[in-house]
């Protein structure tokens, strides 16, 4: 910083360097005081969710403004291609232009094993652009080349559908020993604990084994008062949150310690009871997940408020995973999901809600689904497998002291808590099954994207849907980086880039921006 707050930097012929990786939410934890903090909000106008490698950016953005012949070079990681942490760079392109980056490079330091970006620009006077070793005409903001995706519209068809997860903020979370003794307590005001006791699932009980989990959950808005009538529970949660919220710089926290910090009520008024799709925000694989309704998800999943085989099979399609992986952002080699970018400006072959009943193409899509996620689950847990576990927790109990409507779902979390710890099964995880992607995985999900591309296809003739390709895309990983020197590399890409360009074409005309 310079004099009065004011951001300064040294003078310079070239800006090269590595900023340090420091998200948002770790500022104060890390070490910075507040005043330091409030000091670079007050000296850069950049989004408060920025990065710290963005105020780099933005200084040397701000230099080469002052001094056109400078060129700057920088490191960030992954994250700045999207979200607020994209600003910088779309900054940087008014002002200027970018002329070389990297959009994914390993940077293996001093034990660090990390996945970075790195973009070289200037005042836009290099005319040249090279992209991952290749020359482009040009490079977007989100560092990519060819159909500028930054341009795509949020679609209101895809609104209300896709939600972030409950965030806890404190130890609600319990065993389901825990939630059986719970749920067997009774409260002097004669209401069952199973109305604030819940099964819970996050990120690692999908793409890991579940591990049974369950939590405490008072909902949006309960008061201490009516809390209070569950006795049990509530101790809990007084004895284990309580004193930690207290410390809570946000004094609604503090104060409403027993309610969940974001409980999502949007996400919990939309979502149907039956059953719900959910996937990690931040997984190697993209991976959807069909979980029942009453699970309550962590804010590590993204959910989504539809539970029809279609939507599952668009959504887990090669399709749909390649405009994720383009529109969202990486944490080393892990792409994140966002609902607003990823979901809300995808167009599915036919809008949400304005599906046809009865449709063949769309009930070819249904059946690939299920059969996907038949076959997938049946691999995670052999009904072979899973009957000697089974036996053993229907001989130990019963759960009959517990209310019925909780028993089927105690019981489920009692079988999936010893899966978890059995040699043979704890090796079947989603990881393991996609990393491994055996030949009956790989012809599932084959058919539903030929299932899906056919849809695509009918609907929108013009948009040269790789039908005839579909071999060559699909065995060679759709949507996945190819190594340049792979032999498919060149024609992999062509091929993305038309699914991209169709998408994006859909999309405009769907957000009334045709073009």
């Amino acid at each position: 910083m310079g004099e009065n707050g004011s951001a300064e930097g040294p003078e310079a012929d070239f800006i090269i360097g590595n900023p340090p990786f420091l998200g948002s939410k770790l500022f104060r934890k890390s070490g910075l005081p507040d005043d330091y903090v409030a000091a670079m909000y007050t000296a850069f106008d950049l989004p408060k969710t920025s990065d710290l490698c963005c105020y780099w950016f933005e200084l040397a953005r701000q230099a080469i403004e002052k001094n056109p012949s400078l060129r700057a070079g920088l490191l960030a990681t992954q994250g700045i291609r999207g979200g607020d942490n994209r600003t910088v760079l779309e900054r940087i392109k008014k002002t200027g232009d970018i002329f070389m980056a990297w959009s994914d490079r390993e940077w293996v330091l001093d034990g660090a094993n990390v996945h970075v970006s790195m973009v070289g620009f200037d005042n836009g006077t290099q005319k040249e652009r090279m992209l991952d070793g290749q020359s482009v005409s040009e490079i977007h903001s989100d560092i990519g080349s060819g159909e500028d995706q930054t341009s795509a519209n949020v679609l209101p068809q895809n609104a209300g559908i896709g939600f972030m997860g409950d965030t806890k903020g404190g130890a609600f979370d319990i065993t389901w020993e825990c939630a059986s003794n719970l749920l067997a307590t009774p409260n002097p005001t004669g209401r069952d604990n199973s109305e604030v006791l819940r099964p819970w699932v996050n990120g690692s009980d999908l793409t890991k084994r579940g591990r049974g989990m369950w939590i405490v959950d008072f909902g949006c808005e309960m008061p201490l008062q009516e809390a209070a009538g569950f006795e049990s529970p509530l101790r809990i949660i007084e004895e284990n949150v309580k004193p930690e919220r207290a410390n809570n710089r946000r004094a609604a926290y503090a104060e409403r310690w027993w309610i969940h910090v974001e409980p999502r009520p949007a996400m919990r008024a939309a979502l149907p009871n039956e059953r719900v799709i959910v996937t990690p925000n931040v997984t190697k694989h993209r991976l959807f997940v069909i979980l029942d309704g009453r699970v309550l998800p962590d804010h590590q999943l993204i959910v989504f408020a539809r539970s029809d085989d279609y939507f599952f099979g668009v959504l887990h399609s090669s399709i749909h995973e390649l405009w994720a992986l383009r529109m969202g952002t990486q944490l080393e080699d892990r792409p994140r999901y966002t609902p607003t970018t990823c979901f809300e400006t995808f167009a599915l072959p036919w809008p949400p809600g304005g599906e046809p009943a009865g449709d063949s193409l769309l009930e070819a899509i249904g059946r690939a689904a299920a059969e996907l996620n038949q076959l997938r689950e049946k691999w995670l847990n052999p009904p072979e497998w899973l009957a000697p576990l089974e036996e053993a927790v229907d001989a130990e109990d019963s759960f009959a002291d517990v209310p019925a409507s909780a028993r089927p779902l105690l019981r489920h979390s009692a079988i999936m808590a010893r899966a978890a710890k059995d040699p043979n099964l704890r090796k079947r995880t989603l990881t393991n099954l996609y990393n491994e992607r055996p030949t009956w995985l790989r012809l599932a999900h084959h058919a539903l994207d030929r299932a899906v591309l056919a849809a695509y296809a009918s609907l929108d003739p013009t948009g040269l849907w790789p039908s005839t390709w579909a071999d060559l895309w699909l065995d060679s990983g759709a949507g996945q980086p190819l190594p340049p020197a792979h032999p498919l590399a060149a024609q992999r890409a062509e091929v993305d880039q038309q699914v991209l360009a169709n998408l994006l074409r859909l999309n405009r005309e769907r957000g009334g921006d045709v073009q």
